[in-house]
């Protein structure tokens, strides 16, 4: 992963990727890519056989990094970018590869549970709350007409459900509790886009990282690291022992939580044009540093 984030920025340190061209990119990965990935994956799952008890304690501190985020620093758009960034890990990318190595199938299937939970519920939440954030700033504009509280609250709902992230885990979902499969003239072409995904959205982050001034960024990004890459599995020990779980599903549940930053949280970032350099060095730096807090939480979980 840190190696696509290189291979980005050398690019576009290279001139090879045009800044001009990161948007359209940032298109191309948020409106084709992540779709495909996200039907491909949900349209596999039986939501009957799902055990969502450990999930539990993994929510329990999402909602307490993304409601205290959203209590500290207010209901707007920085906000809820800030708040995805500091619960929303690489589950896919880096978990997959992790749980199977160091459990196998058994943990995989805990892992499997979560990411459905995970990113139906918080990227549908962070959308939501982003499109009433920005319904909110129209509002306040001088010459804004008034608008009604339910209708708002009715209208950001439909945007946010009408939108590229939950959209298609909606409809996968109801797909997969059919038993149908997808025909190959449709499942080979998903799963060609969706083995895009990862690299291509890792190529932007590098890419936008090489015109951002890290020195102006890095205070801000060393925080969200820690409070993803540190304070999220500590979160998920006191959940997980406050509900009673011990054993593998925990252990899963708090490497997990110890995941870096996902690149999802970036192509948020620029769909709603907040806090872009932040971001995207966030995930470089939490990715980096990952490497030292996934191995440290690994040896911690021995004791639980």
């Amino acid at each position: 992963m840190v190696v696509l984030i290189a291979v980005g920025f050398v690019t576009a340190r290279r001139g090879w990727i045009r800044s001009s061209a990161v948007k359209d990119l940032s298109n191309l990965v948020f409106l084709v890519l992540t779709p495909a990935l996200l039907f491909r994956t949900m349209s596999k799952v039986q939501v009957q056989q799902l055990d969502f008890r450990p999930v539990g304690a993994y929510f329990l501190a999402v909602i307490a990094i993304f409601a205290g985020t959203l209590l500290v620093c207010g209901f707007n758009r920085r906000a809820a970018v800030l708040a995805l960034a500091a619960s929303f890990g690489n589950t896919v990318m880096i978990g997959t590869p992790l749980v199977a190595l160091a459990w196998g199938e058994a943990g995989l299937v805990t892992l499997f549970t979560l990411y459905t939970v995970h990113t139906t519920v918080l990227l549908t939440t962070a959308t939501l709350v982003l499109e009433l954030a920005v319904m909110r700033e129209a509002a306040a504009a001088p010459d804004a007409p008034p608008r009604n509280v339910v209708t708002t609250v009715l209208t950001a709902l439909r945007n946010a459900l009408l939108h590229p992230v939950p959209l298609p885990i909606f409809a996968a979902l109801l797909f997969a509790q059919t038993g149908w499969t997808l025909p190959s003239v449709i499942e080979q072409p998903l799963e060609l886009l969706s083995n895009a995904f990862g690299p291509m959205a890792l190529l932007l982050v590098g890419a936008t990282l090489a015109s951002t001034p890290l020195g102006g960024h890095w205070r801000g990004a060393l925080a969200l690291s820690g409070v993803k890459n540190l304070l999220h599995p500590l979160l998920v020990v006191l959940a997980g022992w406050l509900l009673g779980l011990s054993g593998l599903p925990l252990i899963v549940m708090v490497v997990v939580a110890s995941l870096p930053i996902g690149a999802n949280v970036f192509l948020f970032s620029q769909r709603y044009q907040v806090h872009e350099d932040l971001i995207a060095a966030s995930v470089g730096l939490s990715t980096v540093l990952s490497l030292l807090t996934v191995s440290l939480v690994l040896a911690a979980t021995a004791a639980l």
